[in-house]
């Protein structure tokens, strides 16, 4: 490689204004989607084999997935971070932590920490940051995975799911006859996710995967939880307004999924990882200086060893 640095691995186009406006939408529910909520809940059960006590817990874009509830019983006595870039969403989140004033009392009454919406993590604000369905539909990967490196403390530990490049295959051959663009991005496979997290600074990624197959009775059921999912971000799509006939061309071709059982299916595969954020590396010169901060991190890190 002639000693030239390898840049971050090169990631799947996403249409940055409509994953924008799909990220409010799904916000202004008071509902995180019922995959997301499901996949929260895979994410939790993996918990336990990550042993951390955090005292500050930095979810990124929480509006985006479930799971709050959750990690608040695996750690009560710590803070929650929410992690929220776009001004409009961090607005309704903290209009909703005012609504639940009395909660929030309650929680501190038996102990429990309370919630701060940031837009921006602060330097090692946390030692857990978890991400639920939020990846797969970031246009900039590698700053988002910067940022998470970024707002963890030295062996914090990251928790992520998204979508994996197996998800929603059956309508590309549809979408392609029909001659309507792509039904979505060509989401990012986990080995290039692995290599994106090793680029930003992470240790050691664990990636695994698994595939669900959905089904609907009704092609108006698959649309609407494929529109609550997050619709379709990628920047080749379709433009323009539908028409009505375009809809019925639609509900008619969607009845190609349709299998043996009566039911309309798609595939979904669905990518975990985890990862740690090691003790920094310095850079070997005649001479290195080092910081006392970084004195400090180095020092902390060799005693729990």
């Amino acid at each position: 490689m002639n000693g030239e640095e390898l840049g971050p691995p090169s990631t799947q186009q996403i249409d940055a204004g409509a994953a924008r406006r799909q990220r409010r939408r799904m916000a202004a529910s008071e509902q995180a989607p019922w995959l997301h909520d499901e996949v929260a809940t895979r994410m939790l059960d993996r918990l336990p084999v990550i042993r951390l006590q955090p005292t500050a817990v930095l979810q990124s874009r929480p509006s985006t997935g479930g799971g709050d509830a959750g990690l608040r019983r695996h750690y009560p006595q710590a803070t929650q971070l929410w992690l929220e870039p776009d001004e409009d969403v961090r607005a309704l989140q903290q209009q909703r932590l005012k609504r639940g004033f009395m909660q929030s009392v309650m929680d501190k009454l038996r102990g429990s920490a309370g919630t701060e919406v940031i837009a921006e993590p602060p330097a090692a604000a946390a030692q857990l940051l978890w991400s639920n369905m939020e990846l797969h539909g970031e246009a900039d990967k590698p700053a988002l995975v910067a940022q998470w490196h970024r707002g963890l403390e030295v062996e914090g530990c990251l928790m992520f799911s998204c979508l994996g490049p197996d998800s929603f295959i059956e309508l590309r051959p549809i979408f392609a006859h029909e001659g309507w663009g792509p039904p979505s991005p060509d989401w990012v496979d986990m080995h290039d996710l692995g290599d994106l997290l090793v680029h930003a600074g992470f240790a050691d990624p664990v990636m695994d995967q698994e595939h669900l197959r959905l089904t609907w009775r009704q092609p108006e059921d698959l649309l609407r939880d494929l529109r609550a999912l997050g619709g379709n971000v990628a920047p080749a799509r379709m433009k323009g307004l539908r028409s009505r006939a375009w809809r019925d061309r639609l509900m008619r071709a969607l009845e190609s999924l349709r299998g043996a059982d009566g039911l309309l299916s798609l595939s979904v595969e669905l990518v975990y990882g985890h990862a740690f954020k090691p003790q920094p590396k310095l850079k070997v010169a005649a001479t290195t200086e080092v910081s006392l901060d970084q004195m400090r991190a180095m020092v902390r890190g060799a005693g729990k060893h």
